[in-house]
């Protein structure tokens, strides 16, 4: 028999002795016949089932610090570099669909741009398909938040070494980027048992912040609101993702970046045939900049050169009608004429 199975009665003993401790306190207040507080009112079926379904999906799981996973001699030593862990966006093409689809796992925590800050970047800043940008963004922001979480710690282990003065150098510069937090939240965080937990609490923060950064997900060219919620069978499991696919709604209200257009005309025609023959009530320009100057220079021209043809035939049948209605009017005169001395030489 193990230690702890003989300690079994004596736990069950002491649940008993609480449990009826407060439900002798209870019985003062009228327990068992008194329902407690009144319920809540019903909630709408709709809410209901939509609050039932968020709380049906899973976590994205994170670490906070991240989990070091050395992978070379340098990153045994000195420490890997640490990674955002993002959520994966799996691209895919179809025939139906078109060629800028992708999908992601759908995960109660994560998180999405407004879609006003969406297509402030996409339309704005012209950053469309390639997010790199805003991925390195991501990581250098996750970076300083690391570096600095350092520092915040190594600020607080300096305030527990009585013998080291943190405001000398080369301490001072350290407690110079960490004290601030003090005079900010030293009013709202109380002090316990006369230790002072604001650097712990920032701590805190920062890490709060830097783990949501990986739980945030970029959708351009799409807005976060076009996502549409469905189930596909990944890995031989049903699991709830979120699709984005068919045309974005920005290549709608706004003109397609002229880039994206000059590689479906030089490098992806089979992308840019598509588009013309799906959207083609969508009155959207596919082609790049350069091609439609070109072909409006072309019918342009052959209006000009169809005016012209037109108006030389205009002229040539004015002029040969002009000539015509002269030399009837000469033969008239002649005519005239010739009657005229005809009837002074016959007698």
């Amino acid at each position: 028999m193990s230690l702890d199975e003989k300690f079994v009665s004596v736990r069950t003993a002491f649940y008993d002795i609480v449990g009826n401790f407060f439900k002798g306190i209870a019985g003062f207040f009228g327990y068992p016949r008194n329902p407690g507080m009144p319920t809540m009112s019903e909630i709408p079926s709709d809410q209901y089932a939509r609050s039932r379904f968020l709380d049906s999906l899973p976590t994205h799981r994170t670490y906070w610090p991240p989990v070091q996973r050395p992978e070379t001699w340098f990153e045994m030593i000195f420490g890997p570099t640490p990674k955002v862990e993002t959520v994966p966006r799996y691209i895919y093409e179809s025939k139906e669909e078109g060629f800028y689809n992708f999908y992601i796992e759908n995960y109660k925590n994560i998180y999405f741009l407004p879609d006003w800050l969406s297509e402030f970047i996409q339309v704005r800043l012209d950053i469309c398909l390639d997010i790199t940008v805003l991925e390195t963004i991501r990581e250098v922001f996750f970076v300083g938040l690391m570096v600095y979480s350092q520092i915040v710690i190594l600020r607080i282990a300096l305030s527990w070494f009585i013998y080291i003065n943190p405001y000398t150098v080369p301490w001072c510069y350290i407690a110079a980027a960490v004290d601030w937090t003090e005079d900010v939240l030293q009013g709202i965080v109380p002090a316990i048992l006369g230790v002072n937990i604001t650097g712990s609490v920032f701590l805190g923060i920062l890490g709060v912040i830097a783990d949501s950064l990986n739980h945030l997900v970029f959708t351009m060219p799409f807005l976060p609101s076009e996502g549409e919620e469905t189930k596909l069978l990944i890995n031989e499991q049903m699991k709830n993702v979120l699709v984005f696919h068919y045309l974005p709604i920005l290549w709608y209200r706004y003109p397609i970046p002229n880039d994206i257009r000059e590689f479906w005309y030089n490098e992806r025609p089979d992308i840019l045939e598509y588009m013309e023959k799906a959207y083609q009530n969508l009155d959207i320009q596919f082609l790049p900049d350069n091609v439609v100057s070109q072909l409006n220079q072309e019918k342009l021209t052959s209006s000009v050169s169809s005016s012209l043809v037109d108006l030389e035939n205009n002229l040539n049948q004015m002029v040969s009608t002009e000539l015509l209605s002269k030399n009837d009017f000469i033969l008239t005169k002649l005519h005239s004429f010739t009657d005229y001395l005809t009837t002074f030489i016959v007698p």
